[in-house]
């Protein structure tokens, strides 16, 4: 990389002198034992260019002289975003690793990548609007039809189809590589569904949360910009002049799921899957709570061949059947467009050179690394003369029969492998390619208390802005190697990434994506709310009041009862009781007796085995839901629900350590979650569960005839002790206990209260006529609370709570009808609002 002069430094702080000086021991401590290939390094006289220092200057103000204490600390920041990824057949997600040293391009440098890009991805527009549209290139001769034909990213369906807007492409990523005199490489295309650019954001986020002076000490370019434009760009193509925009994920166990729901909250867009889709009459809808709405454009990060099993895989189950077919009528747009990603093969990197000539008259700017297909006779023998020299890898990403993994440098091939893969590159040579190996330039990242030098490559990101034009986000982000080699064969996909800087002399506005003052009408509807989402967050409440309730009841079992007399105390009776609450709850068989040993196995299976509906299986089931809601969950929310199983030595100190979390996530949703429908499904779930086990703990421990052990284990379940106590100095008695748990609505415990808020919820959600009727599920509601409200404690019996349990299920039942659409029938249930 030249040397650049660096822009004026700001006026320094006081410790500014320590800072510098530990800024040039790093770099010097560095640059000898890194190589001429290194971006901080690359000078044969030991210059370095001076916004290196600079940034070396932030990091020491805010570490002193410890880079592991800045590398936590901005990883800290990382997962307070909730940045996170997953790898294939884990079932966590891991926090995204972020290196602190951000890589630096100055902006004479950028404007040469940003002119490469933009026209590259303008070169792969004019070959796929050809290939689905006229054919000339194949008919002319400059591209195999085999090389189409046979690529399992052609899909036939579209050819023949414009798309709306008149664009195949929107948003593209292209994987750079930086070689060893700092000439930039094009190693990959993503056109499918480009990942990666949520990324960057967030790393941009975590980094500048930590060095807090470094946008304004070397005029960093910012990324704002460039969302904004692709959000008026996709906006632009739509025939609704305020269209609704959805980015379609294939759902939370994608690889990158953290990070769309992360872009879909920033830009404003609709996370939605497949199922929370329908395509009527060649307009597509989302099923919301309101009925059916329709929906402009969809950012796909879903694959192409996936998405409508009428058009491609009649197998596809997270697909819109329909989708193509209002998408072929201009009704929706998709971006990109489906069948874009047949360029996306490395096979193709070995003609788009000559293309670039043929149909831009013009040298590709930012060139492939060499790449061979053996399709083609001659480029088949090339790659068998020089197989020791090249790496070989799959022609169209999917693994050919002879590949054992991924794409291999060719000398590391030995033996049988070496044996089979010629065999099968004999019989199908159409199936590989051969790419020159590429070595990498390196740059600094913090491993453990020191700076070491990786190999790097860079993603960068170009979208289409309102005007149709293309844009490049000045950045991208860094995947760095885990390993000093080089190749970047042997890279993988890294281990870190690291913010991209992208500065300059010129001072930078700020711009974000807030909108100018007065520009927006002011509204205090926060958005459409999907059938699935408001499913998700019912059942959210539902899992954690369940998990609450059992938690409860294990407590009370092993002694925790503020009374003095409780706990293990007990008569046999009750304690048998609160066994069979437990065990009737699905979480744990019934003990073989009731002493002590029995009953802390019991305890145990009920907590943390995940064979039954323990704590940790119900905890299990309200993670994955908050996995899924990461657009609608803050962070400290998603972080309670991801926090592992307390591991403490004692049932009752992990028990203890439970409720805290409980509470904690109960008066965040009391006190943090806005009053939305999504918050009122929420409490629904709430209130539905509490009032359902407060009906059964009532008729266990509540009936004439209950003694005071019954009794006072009943005002632990409700979490009323105190309240009865303050209430009754002078003793326990059915009646009143009775009054307090079930019929009190000024106790949040109750079932009159819990019957109340029912309804209260109910009747703010959005209902399909405008007739004043009451819709099923209000009418269920009002019917149960009449039934709480008229009862009297003396006279409420088992078959009263049995029937309040049954009118609970069915309000549950008639909600969901409602609410939850999914399926095919909601869409032919009359009512149903299209908007």
């Amino acid at each position: 990389m030249a040397t650049h002069s660096a822009p004026p430094l700001a006026t320094a702080p006081a410790t500014a002198f320590d800072a510098a000086v530990h800024a040039d021991r790093w770099i010097a401590d560095y640059c000898a034992r890194s190589t001429s290939a290194d971006v901080l390094c690359p000078a044969a006289d030991g210059s370095v260019d001076p916004a290196w220092p600079a940034m070396f200057a932030e990091l020491a103000m805010v570490a002193s002289d410890d880079l592991g204490h800045i590398r936590e600390r901005v990883q800290r920041h990382a997962v307070d975003i909730g940045t996170g990824f997953r790898i294939a057949d884990e079932p966590d997600e891991r926090p995204w690793p972020v290196s602190p040293v951000p890589l630096l391009i100055e902006a004479g440098e950028w404007a040469g990548i940003e002119r490469g890009v933009i026209q590259r991805a303008t070169l792969m527009e004019t070959v796929i609007a050809d290939l689905y549209g006229e054919g000339k290139l194949v008919a002319d001769g400059h591209i195999p039809a085999a090389l189409v034909t046979g690529s399992p990213f052609f899909l036939r369906p579209m050819v023949g189809l414009d798309p709306p807007g008149g664009r195949h492409l929107d948003f593209i990523a292209i994987d750079l590589g930086r070689g060893p005199t700092g000439e930039w490489r094009v190693l990959a295309d993503h056109l499918r569904a480009p990942a990666g650019a949520g990324y960057a954001l967030e790393n941009r986020i975590a980094v500048g949360r930590t060095l807090g002076g470094l946008q304004d000490r070397l005029n960093v370019q910012r990324h704002a910009p460039f969302f904004a434009a692709f959000r008026a760009g996709i906006a632009a193509m739509c025939k609704r002049t305020d269209p609704r925009i959805g980015l379609l994920t294939p759902g939370r166990f994608n690889p990158s799921y953290p990070e769309q729901a992360h872009l879909a909250r920033y830009l404003g867009l609709l996370l939605v899957e497949g199922a929370d889709l329908a395509a009527l009459e060649d307009k597509v809808y989302v099923r919301t709570i309101g009925g059916l709405k329709r929906i402009d454009a969809l950012w796909r990060r879903l694959d192409p061949r996936l998405l409508d099993p009428l058009a491609f895989d009649t197998h596809s189950q997270i697909g819109v059947p329909g989708l193509i077919d209002a998408y072929a009528a201009g009704n929706v747009v998709l971006s990109n467009a489906p069948g874009s990603a047949v360029l996306e093969a490395p096979a193709f990197s070995a003609f788009l050179p000559n293309l670039a000539k043929s149909l831009l008259g013009e040298d590709l700017l930012l060139p492939n690394i060499a790449t061979w297909w053996c399709g083609q006779t001659a480029a088949k023998e090339s790659v068998e003369a020089n197989f020791d020299r090249l790496l070989i890898g799959p022609a169209f990403h999917a693994r050919p029969l002879g590949m054992t993994g991924g794409p291999t440098a060719g000398a590391d091939i030995t033996g049988a492998a070496r044996t089979a893969l010629l065999a099968d590159m004999a019989n199908r040579p159409q199936d590989y390619v051969g790419q020159e190996l590429v070595r990498l330039s390196t740059m600094p990242v913090v491993v453990g208390d020191e700076l070491v030098p990786r190999p790097f490559t860079l993603r960068v990101f170009a979208a289409r802005g309102g005007d149709g034009e293309w844009t490049v986000l000045p950045g991208g982000f860094a995947r760095i190697g885990e390993h000093p080699d080089a190749r970047a064969a042997v890279m993988g996909e890294g281990i870190w990434s690291a913010d991209v800087c992208v500065y300059g002399a010129e001072p930078v506005a700020p711009v974000s994506l807030l909108t100018a003052a007065d520009s927006l009408q002011v509204r205090r509807n926060p958005g459409t709310l999907p059938s699935r989402v408001a499913d998700n967050f019912y059942w959210l409440g539902r899992y954690l009041e369940r998990g609450e309730a059992l938690l409860g009841a294990i407590r009370v079992m092993l002694g925790n009862s503020i009374d003095v007399d409780g706990g293990a105390g007990l008569s046999p009776t009750t304690v048998g009781k609160l066994v069979g609450l437990i065990v009737g709850a699905g979480s744990a068989p019934h003990p073989p007796s009731l002493r002590r040993a029995d009953l802390t196995a019991l305890a145990r299976t009920a907590m943390e085995d995940e064979a039954w509906q323990s704590i940790l299986t119900l905890n299990r089931h309200a993670r994955e839901i908050g996995e899924g809601s990461r657009d609608r969950l803050s962070a400290d929310m998603v972080r309670l629900l991801e926090a592992p199983f307390p591991t403490h030595r004692g049932m009752l100190e992990r028990a203890g350590s439970l409720q805290r979390r409980y509470a904690a996530i109960a008066g965040l949703s009391a006190e943090h979650m806005g009053r939305t429908a999504a918050w009122r499904f929420h409490d629904l779930g709430r209130r539905v569960e509490r009032a359902m086990a407060m009906a059964r703990a009532i008729r266990l421990f509540g009936m004439p005839g209950a003694s005071p052990d019954d009794l006072s284990v009943l005002l632990d379940l409700a979490d009323s002790q105190i309240s009865y106590r303050q209430r009754y100095p002078t003793g326990i008695a059915r009646v009143p206990v009775i009054d307090l748990v079930a019929l009190d609505p000024g106790n949040p415990r109750s079932l009159a209260f819990s019957a109340e808020r029912i309804a209260a919820r109910l009747a703010e959600l959005p209902v399909l006529s405008d007739d004043e009727m009451a819709e099923p599920q209000q009418a269920q509601a009002t019917g149960l609370q009449a039934i709480v409200m008229t009862a009297t404690a003396a006279a409420l019996d088992a078959e009263t709570l049995g029937d309040i349990e049954r009118r609970l299920g069915a309000v549950s039942d008639a909600l969901a009808r409602r609410y939850f659409l999914q399926g095919a029938e909601p869409l032919r249930t009359s009512g149903l609002t299209l908007a």
